[in-house]
């Protein structure tokens, strides 16, 4: 009966999972002719942007909106594409552990900054790598529907004056700021002392 009711709750996760990246997916296909189309930076070092990187602040998908401690790893395989690996706790900092694994492809080679990230075949969804700092410390992931939006940093906390830009930023992109979520990180506080240097809008060096 246990094994019964745990592959129900599988079931069910995987069934949940499946409509997310499904709209993701869907989502990716449709155009925006009204809005102006969403820049990215200029040139990304993949190896220097693989590793981890703490989500600070998103609009979150369905599977992420309770999400603590969300965390994504990146590392790039030897065929060009990168393995990808987002966990979090769900609900609360010792909430649940959800793991999930994607594979990310880089779409424009030129600049390393438009990927399409595949959770199950054959759904890929836009990632646009829209803002990233000199150090490759802090960076915003988008997207052209400007429907989900993704703030990382290297380290699980980052200054207010920082928090503010990237706001401003993605207002400047088009996103309603007022979905924006800060990702609770244990331990973030601590580490508030130590955060990031306040990112320069230089940095940016979008590429339309």
């Amino acid at each position: 009966m246990k094994k019964i009711c745990h592959r129900s709750r599988m079931a069910i996760g995987h069934g949940i999972m499946r409509v997310v990246l499904v709209s993701l997916g869907l989502t990716a296909l449709s155009s925006c002719g009204d809005r102006a189309p969403m820049p990215t930076v200029g040139s990304v070092d993949l190896n220097r942007f693989m590793g981890r990187w703490y989500v600070i602040a998103h609009i979150p998908t369905f599977m992420e909106k309770t999400a603590h401690n969300a965390v994504e790893t990146y590392r790039l395989s030897g065929d060009g594409t990168i393995d990808t690996r987002f966990a979090f706790n769900d609900g609360a900092p010792d909430g649940p552990s959800k793991i999930y694994t994607a594979r990310g492809f880089v779409q424009n080679t030129e600049t390393n900054a438009l990927w399409k990230m595949q959770f199950i075949w054959p759904f890929k969804a836009e990632y646009r790598i829209v803002y990233l700092s000199e150090e490759y410390s802090l960076t915003m992931i988008g997207r052209s529907k400007r429907d989900y939006l993704w703030v990382m940093a290297r380290q699980p906390a980052i200054t207010d004056k920082q928090y503010q830009q990237m706001n401003e930023l993605a207002k400047e992109l088009g996103y309603d700021t007022r979905q924006i979520r800060r990702v609770p990180q244990v331990d973030a506080a601590a580490q508030g002392k130590k955060a990031l240097t306040p990112a320069n809008p230089s940095d940016r060096s979008i590429n339309p």
